[in-house]
């Protein structure tokens, strides 16, 4: 099976791509993320880290989307926090920092790929609200339009197909569906931040809306 190289860098970790796999949707990855979410909630509570937001986007959050089978999970810092205190409970919970996709002001943190480990299962991306706004519209378009879905999952197939090994390509080619679709929805339906998602749990202390 392939297993790709994993180095430590500068506190963090490198890592040598693993081929980009599209499979079908499954009906437990709202289980998965649940399950996760609460765990990472508790996790940052005891860490004394309170009022973070956490949501399940990306694909496998869209009902009937085929999708690489990693769990996306967003946090959102409350205003002020220091990001920095959130290095160690993540870590508690299996996470890696990726030294080398940082693009501020965001953080991004993979679970699996440890040695020893064969697949990636989660990712965790650190986000502003502002950064993570249209992530949270696109996943709630998505879920409200199945034609969008199927167009969607057509493109990521070939695009895997075509670059499944290149990430960068990969990414590219989803941007700008995301870019169209997006420009399209607020084109005809009035702007709004996207509400809690409804799939998971706010653990106690968290969340924004009481």
């Amino acid at each position: 099976m392939h297993q790709p190289a994993i180095r430590r860098q500068n506190g963090g970790y490198r890592f040598i791509e693993d081929p980009i796999r599209i499979c079908e949707p499954q009906a437990d990855w709202p289980q998965h993320y649940r399950a996760e979410a609460r765990r990472l909630g508790l996790r940052l509570e005891r860490h004394g880290l309170y009022g973070v937001r956490i949501e399940h986007f990306g694909s496998t959050s869209v009902p009937g989307l085929a999708a690489k089978p990693i769990i996306d999970i967003m946090l959102l810092p409350p205003p002020g926090c220091d990001w920095g205190r959130l290095r160690a409970p993540l870590a508690e919970c299996g996470y890696l920092l990726r030294h080398d996709n940082l693009q501020p002001p965001r953080m991004f943190f993979v679970k699996g790929r440890l040695p020893g480990a064969q697949v990636r299962t989660h990712h965790v991306h650190v986000l502003t609200l502002s950064e993570a706004e249209k992530h949270l519209m696109f996943r709630d378009h998505l879920r409200c339009h199945p034609a969008d879905v199927e167009a969607y999952a057509r493109l990521k197939r070939h695009m895997a197909s075509q670059y499944a090994l290149d990430r960068e390509a990969y990414t590219r080619g989803k941007g700008d569906f995301f870019a169209r679709t997006l420009c399209r929805f607020l084109g005809s339906e009035s702007r709004h931040v996207s509400g809690f998602d409804q799939g998971g749990p706010q653990p106690q202390g968290y969340g924004g809306r009481q």
